[in-house]
């Protein structure tokens, strides 16, 4: 996968203005690069929330489905994944964002790369700096582990490969779950369930002199077929719900947030939204921390609504067929529109 993805992106590299953060470590005002309008106003409804399903209730499938085509999120809990796992993620994840600057841009992520260190690659599409830096691995940590740990990295790669080989498990449980909810078998499908393309994205919000002007990371949809989520204990994740505006996702202790991406939706013929997210910068001067892990299918398959399903409700195809890298690559140009490019 990282070969077929950085063919898409070598087609839209990202100049290195939008690829190295802020020395966040030593920054004691907030440079106005980094300071986003008043009008963007980051607070939420508190008083909603995303369902919580239970992986060992018997309407886990109903459930699911259900959350994902009024909310296009919820969080899992008796998901399988040891709680001192998500721990170690997460201490490995602060040990390599505590690094000097100097240190973590020796594994910076070449501009038409797909692994590393740096800035979101939607950084670009926005006027503004997000109050971010993240970390891009896919496969095998080693290489990137050596060079920012060179005598010792191993705890870090172990905790990580660990953690990679439980969320799978996870991620393809919880898409036999949605499939089978849609009443798709995986012979209806026109790719290997087992040969998944996926990333895991270690996601730091540092402190922030100012955090009700700074945005942790802006409204986005994601590419992937799912998202799943460990989130730390202090928030700052908000979904959009149409007619009601930003709900907040407070954590909750070893439950793990899930949340539907672009191919999903279009898998769906738009059943189930590819729900637009953000980040914000915690208000008490904490540093935040977040574990992104991304479930696609194969680069070089076609994704359109599944035929299946169409026949099994009559609808006509709201989306035309692409392959997915074609869709990262639309994607990588028009951030906002990709999905109504391909809109019949």
């Amino acid at each position: 996968m990282p070969t077929t993805l950085s063919e898409a992106y070598r087609e839209h590299p990202i100049p290195l203005r939008h690829t190295i953060p802020l020395d966040f470590n030593s920054v004691r005002t907030m440079p106005d690069s980094h300071v986003w309008p008043k009008s963007d106003d980051f607070s939420s409804d508190h008083r909603l929330s995303i369902p919580i399903i239970d992986l060992k209730d018997p309407k886990a499938v109903k459930l699911t489905s259900h959350a994902c085509e009024t909310w296009g999120a919820f969080q899992v809990i008796n998901h399988g994944i040891p709680l001192n796992l998500l721990e170690d993620a997460e201490s490995e994840a602060r040990r390599l964002f505590s690094l000097p600057a100097q240190q973590k841009v020796k594994a910076l992520r070449e501009p038409a790369g797909t692994t590393g260190y740096g800035l979101a690659r939607i950084s670009p599409f926005f006027p503004k700096y997000m109050w971010y830096e993240g970390f891009t691995i896919m496969g095998s940590p080693v290489d990137h582990a050596r060079t920012l740990w060179p005598n010792d990295n191993a705890r870090f790669c172990d905790v990580i490969e660990r953690y990679q080989k439980k969320i799978k498990v996870l991620a393809e449980q919880l898409t036999h779950l949605i499939l089978k909810s849609l009443d798709i078998s995986q012979e209806d499908l026109n790719w290997d369930i087992a040969s998944p393309f996926t990333a895991l994205q270690l996601n730091s919000y540092p402190s922030c002199p100012y955090p009700n002007r700074a945005m942790g990371l802006a409204p986005h949809t994601d590419t992937s077929l799912l998202t799943i989520l460990h989130q730390s204990a202090i928030s700052g994740l908000q979904i959009f719900r149409g007619g009601v505006g930003w709900v907040s996702v407070l954590p909750i202790a070893g439950a793990l947030v899930v949340n539907v991406g672009d191919l999903l939706h279009i898998l769906s013929n738009a059943r189930f939204p590819s729900v637009l997210h953000r980040a914000v910068v915690n208000r008490d001067g904490c540093h935040r921390l977040s574990v992104a892990y991304f479930y696609g299918i194969p680069t070089d398959s076609n994704v359109c609504p599944l035929p299946k399903l169409l026949n099994i409700s009559g609808q006509t195809p709201r989306y035309r067929s692409v392959t997915v890298k074609e869709y990262v690559i639309i994607k990588s140009k028009n951030f906002e529109e990709a999905l109504s490019s391909i809109r019949i």
